[in-house]
């Protein structure tokens, strides 16, 4: 048969086994238009990705002609608690079979395993919008950029990130990175939600020793250290320079890599370093939350200058209701019961949210009348607070069936931060 009659009873969806790494990464490769690897080059690139049971291909006999990439995760919840969290990666299906199921057939059975492994959720950054709502994903994770005018914003506030007696920013060698890296990530991620863990290649390719998914090393970032007066490094900045001249005189955009800190005394501190750097014209940071306060910093706002790149960079589907609304915290307590429609069927049904005072919170199944309809992608939207339940009813993607129940459940719901996630993937 050839590749061109075969319908979608003739593709084969399995888990990927080591030998066919090349010509997975080959079927990579051409869904995201790179080249692609061969030879020693692929086993390299293989070799620290590949986990067993993880990584699906679709295949029209020997040709592969969609993958599929499950990372292991844990993401934190609004109050700190850490849940197992199913990465989705690494999606594509070869342009001559499309619309042949493929893709759905990858995912349920990648959500299925996930759901045996006791995953909570499943996350994925969607490259186009329309495609994942059908499996019960929604957008909960927002990021910004800010491209900052430095001479133009006058620089942080008078007092604002200037070093407490004793402490001090350190410059650190790539290796120094690497040691104290992952531990403070640890620390900070369980204090914001929406984070996710990082792996030993996530800092691998941060520091440019390892081959990122496009090909090609990436160079080593400059990086930064806050030392509290304790002698305790609290936070973390790296960076890239291009070292451009403008009419002869130096006008460098310094483009920030990564940034993450304990306080807002040491994250205030490495802000006022970065805008401080010699030769420096402006300042990209192109991963922000929507909500941070780096703006409000500077003397002159205005000099923080939106980047036309904002969007929903993470989408998250909720497998284990129970499971997901107990561990979360509530800052307001009440009741609210809601329908949930959803396809895979594992959040459909009337569940009732309960939340106390304390910041407890309940989800149970009910057969009270329902106040709220919504489907699963619309509940996994609202989870962690990003979205709110009154702006969702607003655009139609929720429905009140009681009224006044989604400001109730919007107040149930909120969250005094968006939630942010440092990490792609």
């Amino acid at each position: 048969m050839t590749t061109a009659a075969a319908g979608a009873a003739d593709i084969e969806v399995r888990i990927v086994r080591d030998e066919d790494s090349e010509e997975w990464q080959r079927a990579l490769s051409n869904g995201f238009l790179s080249p692609a690897r061969t030879g020693e080059a692929a086993a390299e690139w293989w070799r620290p990705r590949f986990a067993p049971g993880r990584i699906l291909g679709a295949f029209d006999g020997a040709r592969c002609v969609g993958t599929f990439h499950s990372l292991e995760f844990a993401l934190t919840v609004p109050g700190g608690a850490t849940l197992p969290v199913d990465g989705v990666a690494g999606v594509t299906v070869a342009t001559s079979h499309r619309r042949r199921g493929i893709l759905r057939r990858m995912m349920e059975l990648d959500l299925e395993r996930a759901r045996e492994r006791g995953d909570v959720f499943a996350l994925l950054n969607a490259a186009q919008y329309g495609i994942y709502g059908r499996f019960g994903f929604g957008p909960a994770i927002r990021y910004t950029g800010v491209e900052i005018e430095v001479a133009r914003s006058r620089g942080p506030r008078p007092g604002v990130g200037e070093l407490p007696v004793g402490a001090a920013i350190e410059p650190l060698t790539m290796a120094e990175l690497v040691k104290a890296g992952p531990d403070l990530y640890d620390r900070f991620r369980v204090r914001q939600p929406g984070a996710i863990s990082r792996s030993p290649l996530w800092w691998a390719l941060e520091t440019g020793q390892a081959e990122p998914s496009a090909g090609g090393r990436a160079t080593e970032p400059i990086a930064v250290a806050y030392r509290d007066p304790g002698g305790r490094i609290t936070g973390l900045l790296t960076y890239r320079a291009d070292n451009a001249f403008s009419g002869g005189d130096p006008h460098t955009t310094v483009t920030v890599v990564d940034h993450f800190a304990l306080d807002r005394t040491a994250e205030a501190a490495l802000w006022r370093h970065a805008l401080s750097i010699e030769w420096a014209g402006r300042l990209v940071v192109p991963h922000l939350a929507p909500d941070d306060p780096l703006p409000r910093l500077l003397v002159n706002p205005r000099a923080a200058l939106p980047l036309r790149r904002s969007h929903e960079d993470h989408w998250l589907r909720v497998l284990d209701a129970p499971r997901a609304f107990a561990a979360r915290t509530y800052e307001a307590p009440g009741r609210t019961v809601f329908e949930v429609a959803d396809a895979q069927g594992y959040v459909a049904g009337r569940w009732s949210l309960e939340t106390a005072a304390d910041g407890t919170g309940v989800l149970t199944r009910t057969d009270d009348p329902a106040e709220l309809a919504l489907d699963a992608g619309a509940l996994s939207s609202v989870y962690l607070g990003d979205a709110t339940v009154p702006h969702l009813e607003a655009a139609g993607l929720i429905t009140e069936l009681t009224p006044g129940a989604a400001h109730r459940a919007g107040l149930q719901l909120r969250t005094s931060f968006a939630p942010w996630c440092p990490v792609t993937f």
